[in-house]
C-alpha cells in the first residue's frame, strides 16, 4: 500500500495499468556483464508482463538511454551496476541499487522489491546514504568510501600526468644543475612549458579533494572539496612551511563530502529549496571546512612540520645508515607533504654549510616511489587495470627526473599497500646511500642529477636507487596480491567475470576502457567512453556448405566461419581448451604467434574468469599475434570447468581474439551482442542441439 505522496505503482483511479519500469546496468569492465544484467532483465520483465526499458552504460558508450519522458511515466528505476550512475535524474522516484551481478541472478526479485524501494532524494553522485545502501536490494557494491576515494583519483591522474611529464620534459632539455637545484632559466620556453606542468601539479590536489566530495555529495559538495584541497595544500595560510598534500586533499574531500551530506538533512522552508544545492550548501560547507583545517588540523601540521626539523637536527652525529633510513622513510611517506618537506628541506639546508651527504641520502629516496610503483605494475600486470599500467609508465619517466609525485595515484588508490611500500623502499635506498657517503650538491633528487655530475659516489647512487625500487616493487605486488585474494575469498561485485583493481571507473560519470592490454575487457578510469581507431575490414571468409558466400560474412561480422567452429571440443579443462581453440582459430591463418594467443588469453583469465555462468565462457585476448580479428566458438558434451560463480561448466565456448591495432568498438559490440544473445534459453538450446559446423553458423547468423 502506497502512501498519497509516493509515485503511483502499477494503476491510478481505480484502474490497473501496466507496471512501467526503468534500468540501468553498468560494470567497470563495461562488456558482458552489463548486457547479460540487461538481457535478464528485460526477459523478467516481458515474462511478468511488465514495461521496461534497460540502459546500457558500456564501453562503447551508453545505449539505450532514458529520456526525461521515460523516467516520467516511470514507475520505479531498477541500478544493477558496479560503478556509479548518475541518480539526479531520478528525483522522485522509487530507485533500486543493487550490484550488476543481481541483474544477471535475480531479476524478477528486483521487479518485486522496486516497487516498495525508497523514494530517491534528488542527490546525483551516486553517493548519497540511500544509494550507498542499496534500496533493499541483495546486491553487493563497493563502500562508499572506496567509490569516493577512486574517483577522486580517477580525475586526478591526467593532471598528475601531464603536470609531472611537462615538468620532466622542460627540466631534460632546458634544466642546469645549480646550487640552488636543478635550475630552468626565467624567460625561456622551457620555463614557460615547466610553469605550465607546475599547473598541473597544483591542481592535483584540489581536484583529488574535490571529487571525492563529489562522489559523496554530489555537486554541492564540489566547491568545498576543491577549495578545501588548495587550503590543505597551502601551507603559509596555517603557518606551515609545506602543505599537507595529497593525504590532506583525502581528509578535506571526505570532510566536504559528508559536511554537505549532514547539511543536506537539515529541513528548510519550501522557498529556500531551490537555492540550497547552489548557493547556501555550498558557501557554509566551504567557509566551515576552510576555517576548520587552517585552524583546527593546519596547527598541528604545523607544529609537526617544526618538532620533525628539530629532530632531525638532533640526529646529525648519528649512524649515516640510521639516519638514511630514517629520511628515506620521510620523503616516502606523504610525497610533497609535511613530512616529506620536512626530510627535503633539511638535508637542502645543510648543502650550504658543506655537508651534501645528507642530501644525497634524500636524492636516492626521492625518486624510489615512482620508479617502485612503475615496476610494479610491469612485473605483475594482472593486478592492475590498463589505466594503472599507463599511469605507471609515465611514473618509470618522472621518477627518472627525480619527481616522487607520480606515486601518488598509487598511494592514494591503495593506500595500505603503498604507503608502506615506498616507506620501505626508501627507507632501503636512504640507508644504502648513507652507507657509502653518497653526496649531492643540488637540491634536488633522482637520476638525472647523477648524469649532470651533481652526485659523489655515482655508482653506489644509482645501486641504491635500483636496490629501493626493486624492494618497492616487490613489496607492493606482494601487498596487492595479498590484498586481492582477501577481496576476492569475500563477496565481491565484479560477477561473474571477477573484479580487477582500478583507479578509475569508479566515481561519478566514469566508463571503463573496455580494452585492457592483456584481454578485451579491461577496467579503465576515464571519465568517457574510450574510441580508439576503428577495427579494420573483417578479411573475406571461406564460403561454408549450409550458407552462400555472400551469407558468410554476415556471422559476427565475418569474424566467425565454418573454420572457426568445433563441434566438440577434445579439451578437459580450461587451459587446455584454451590451446585448443587457439589452435582452432590459426586455422584461418590469420594466427601467427599460437603460443603467445594463448599466453595472453591466459593471462586475462588470471585478472578474472571469462565464464559467464549460464554454461557460458568467452576467452578473449587483445594481442599482435593474430593479424585481424577472429572469433571462434566450440562445444563441450561434458563442459569444462571455468570458474563461474553460478557453479555451471562451460559447454558453449566462444574466443574472441583482436591485434592491438584493431582497438576500435567492433568487437566490443560483438562481445555486447554475444552477451545478449546468450541469456536467451531458446538460443543456447538451438546452439547445443545444433549437428554440425553449418547447422551451428546457422544458428550464430541470429547475433546480430
Amino acid at each position: 500500500m502506497t502512501r498519497p505522496a509516493d509515485p503511483p505503482i502499477g494503476g491510478s483511479d481505480g484502474e490497473q495499468k501496466k507496471l512501467k519500469l526503468l534500468a540501468v546496468t553498468a560494470c567497470p569492465t563495461g562488456i558482458a556483464h552489463t548486457y547479460m544484467a540487461a538481457e535478464k532483465l528485460s526477459q523478467a520483465a516481458e515474462s511478468l508482463g511488465v514495461d521496461m526499458k534497460v540502459e546500457t552504460q558500456g564501453s562503447i558508450g551508453a545505449e539505450n538511454v532514458l529520456t526525461d519522458n521515460d523516467v516520467r511515466d516511470a514507475d520505479g528505476i531498477i541500478i544493477a551496476a558496479d560503478k556509479d550512475v548518475d541518480r539526479s535524474r531520478f528525483a522522485g522516484k522509487r530507485v533500486l541499487s543493487v550490484g550488476v551481478s543481481e541483474g544477471i541472478s535475480h531479476p524478477e526479485r528486483l521487479i518485486e522489491q522496486v516497487q516498495s524501494a525508497p523514494v530517491h532524494g534528488g542527490g546525483g553522485g551516486g553517493g548519497s546514504a540511500e544509494t550507498a545502501s542499496g534500496g533493499g536490494g541483495g546486491g553487493k557494491e563497493r563502500s562508499l568510501a572506496y567509490k569516493a576515494l577512486m574517483n577522486g583519483v580517477s580525475y586526478m591522474i591526467p593532471f598528475v600526468v601531464v603536470g609531472g611529464l611537462l615538468i620532466a620534459i622542460s627540466l631534460a632539455l632546458g634544466g642546469d644543475a645549480t646550487s640552488k637545484g636543478y635550475v630552468i632559466p626565467e624567460g625561456t620556453f622551457w620555463a614557460h612549458v615547466n610553469a605550465i606542468g607546475v599547473i598541473g601539479f597544483t591542481l592535483m590536489v584540489p581536484i583529488l579533494s574535490g571529487y571525492i566530495a563529489y562522489a559523496i555529495g554530489d555537486r554541492p559538495a564540489l566547491v568545498p572539496g576543491m577549495i578545501g584541497g588548495w587550503i590543505a595544500n597551502t601551507g603559509e595560510l596555517y603557518d606551515s612551511k609545506a602543505g599537507a598534500g595529497f593525504i590532506g586533499a583525502i581528509v578535506t574531500g571526505f570532510l566536504a563530502g559528508y559536511l554537505v551530506l549532514w547539511i543536506k538533512k537539515i529541513k528548510v522552508p519550501k522557498f529556500a529549496q531551490p537555492i540550497m544545492p547552489i548557493i547556501v550548501i555550498p558557501i557554509v560547507a566551504t567557509t566551515a571546512l576552510g576555517l576548520f583545517f587552517i585552524y583546527v588540523i593546519g596547527k598541528p601540521i604545523s607544529w609537526i612540520f617544526e618538532h620533525l626539523t628539530d629532530w632531525l637536527s638532533g640526529m646529525t652525529g648519528t649512524s649515516a645508515i640510521l639516519l638514511g633510513a630514517i629520511l628515506g622513510l620521510m620523503i616516502a611517506f606523504d610525497m610533497g607533504g609535511p613530512v616529506n618537506k620536512t626530510a627535503f628541506l633539511f638535508g637542502t639546508g645543510l648543502i650550504a654549510t658543506g655537508n651534501q651527504t645528507v642530501m644525497g641520502m634524500c636524492a636516492a629516496a626521492i625518486p624510489v616511489m615512482p620508479l617502485g610503483q612503475g615496476l610494479a605494475t610491469l612485473i605483475r600486470r594482472r593486478l592492475y587495470s590498463e589505466q594503472e599500467r599507463e599511469t605507471g609508465m609515465a611514473a618509470l619517466f618522472m621518477g627518472l627526473f627525480g619527481i616522487s609525485e607520480g606515486a601518488i595515484p598509487f598511494a592514494a588508490a591503495r593506500p595500505a599497500q603503498v604507503i608502506p611500500a615506498n616507506m620501505l623502499g626508501g627507507a632501503v635506498a636512504g640507508a644504502v646511500a648513507g652507507m657509502a657517503s653518497v653526496k649531492d650538491a643540488v637540491p634536488h633528487g633522482g637520476p638525472i642529477v647523477a648524469v649532470l655530475g651533481a652526485v659523489g659516489g655515482v655508482p653506489m647512487f644509482f645501486i641504491a636507487i635500483a636496490i629501493g625500487t626493486v624492494v618497492t616493487a616487490l613489496t607492493t605486488v606482494t601487498l596487492v596480491d595479498i590484498s586481492e585474494r582477501k577481496r576476492r575469498g569475500a563477496p565481491v561485485v565484479d560477477v561473474p567475470g571477477g573484479p580487477e583493481p582500478v583507479l578509475a571507473g569508479v566515481g561519478a560519470g566514469a566508463v571503463g576502457s573496455g580494452v585492457s592490454g592483456s584481454g578485451v575487457s579491461g577496467s579503465g578510469a576515464s571519465t568517457a567512453p574510450q574510441k580508439a581507431a576503428a577495427a579494420p575490414a573483417p578479411v573475406a571468409a571461406a564460403p561454408v556448405a549450409a550458407a552462400s558466400p555472400a551469407d558468410d560474412d554476415e556471422v559476427l561480422s565475418g569474424y566467425l566461419t565454418e573454420r572457426t567452429v568445433k563441434v566438440r571440443l577434445d579439451s578437459a579443462d580450461k587451459d587446455s581448451a584454451i590451446r585448443e581453440m587457439a589452435n582452432l582459430l590459426a586455422a584461418t591463418g590469420k594466427v601467427n604467434d599460437v603460443e603467445e594467443l594463448v599466453q595472453t588469453a591466459l593471462r586475462r583469465e588470471a585478472q578474472g574468469t571469462t565464464g559467464l555462468g549460464e554454461e557460458i565462457a568467452i576467452p578473449h585476448a587483445k594481442t599482435d599475434a593474430v593479424t585481424s580479428p577472429v572469433v571462434g566458438f566450440a562445444r563441450s558434451a561434458e563442459g569444462i570447468e571455468w570458474g563461474a560463480l553460478d557453479g555451471t561448466k562451460a559447454k558453449l565456448i566462444f574466443m574472441i581474439s583482436v591485434p592491438e591495432a584493431a582497438a576500435g568498438d567492433e568487437h566490443l559490440r560483438i562481445l555486447a551482442l554475444l552477451s545478449r544473445k546468450l541469456m536467451d534459453t531458446g538460443f543456447r538450446e538451438r546452439l547445443e542441439a545444433a549437428p554440425d559446423e553449418a547447422a551451428i553458423l546457422e544458428v550464430l547468423r541470429e547475433v546480430q
